[in-house]
């Protein structure tokens, strides 16, 4: 009898672990692999970073199957529409602009944006706040945007293509600016340290985490940005849902993301990994 029972037993759990499997949701994530610390790839091409580690914890927490995917930044909206995938974590700030097309989960990571100049640079030193929320106005984000203004007047600023910084560098806040765009984040840190940009902008922890990894002399300057046309923080991309049933599975996907960040936060989750790979807790 306790055989018969033992046997019973074990192939109702092999029962309930199947059908666990068979009803678990499958998504598709899709990321660059190419702005560190937030993704990139290791050496044996495998896609690592900050949002591939949180992806995976709050697939776990969601009890979803996962696979997360690469993608061209410049890409990453139209494929996300596509149905190419699911979800988007990819140090993606929550715009008004993209909010038209995508929306968006609660933020679970700041990204403040910051300038960056090669060590010995005539820009070092600009008299600016520390931090400045374009949101906010005020007289110091005015007289920052003055000071930036006359400071970037004739410079090449390089910067990644379809960005917030971007936006940001044409909107003329900071007056007509030469801006030269690349495809990935690489591209411009190289091209900012073999002298072909006076001055860059991205988001602070590209800069330094270059700069740790590389050993150039890469050094902020200027303030720190947030608000305005820097967003609201990063959070997951996610399809505008619909009444169709396609559409009511993203608006599903969406609920579910915004448990799990809450969840993941409580725990102290992203904390733990801001801290291990930005240095700083950057959890929103």
């Amino acid at each position: 009898m306790n055989i018969f029972k033992k046997t019973i037993l074990t192939v109702l759990a092999s029962l309930l672990f199947i059908i666990g499997n068979v009803s678990a949701e499958k998504i598709k994530i899709g990321t660059e692999g190419a702005y560190p610390p937030w993704n990139s790839k290791d050496a044996s091409g495998n896609l690592i970073g900050f949002e591939v580690e949180l992806a995976q914890e709050l697939c776990a927490i969601m009890k979803y199957e996962c696979t997360i995917v690469e993608q061209d930044w410049d890409g990453m909206i139209p494929a996300l529409v596509m149905r190419k995938f699911d979800a988007i974590m990819a140090g993606m700030s929550i715009t008004a602009e993209r909010q038209k097309t995508i929306t968006f989960s609660q933020g679970y990571a700041d990204e403040v944006a910051s300038l960056a100049v090669m060590k010995g640079s005539s820009l070092e030193g600009m008299d600016t706040p520390e931090g400045i929320n374009l949101s906010l106005g005020g007289s110091d984000v005015k007289k920052a945007l003055k000071t930036l203004t006359s400071a970037l007047a004739g410079k090449t600023v390089c910067t990644q293509t379809g960005t917030i910084h971007q936006n940001f560098l044409e909107s003329g806040d900071v007056g007509s600016v030469n801006v030269r765009t690349y495809k990935t984040q690489d591209e411009v840190n190289l091209d900012l340290t073999s002298g072909r940009c006076d001055v860059a902008l991205a988001a602070a922890v590209a800069f330094t985490d270059y700069a740790d990894k590389s050993g150039k002399a890469v050094v902020l300057v200027g303030p720190t940005f947030s608000g305005g046309a820097f967003g609201n923080g990063v959070g997951v991309g996610i399809r505008q849902a619909s009444d169709s049933a396609i559409g009511k599975r993203d608006a599903k996907i969406l609920k579910d993301f915004n448990k799990a960040i809450n969840k993941a936060r409580k725990q102290g989750i992203i904390s733990k990994l801001a801290i291990k790979h930005f240095g700083f807790d950057a959890s929103m």
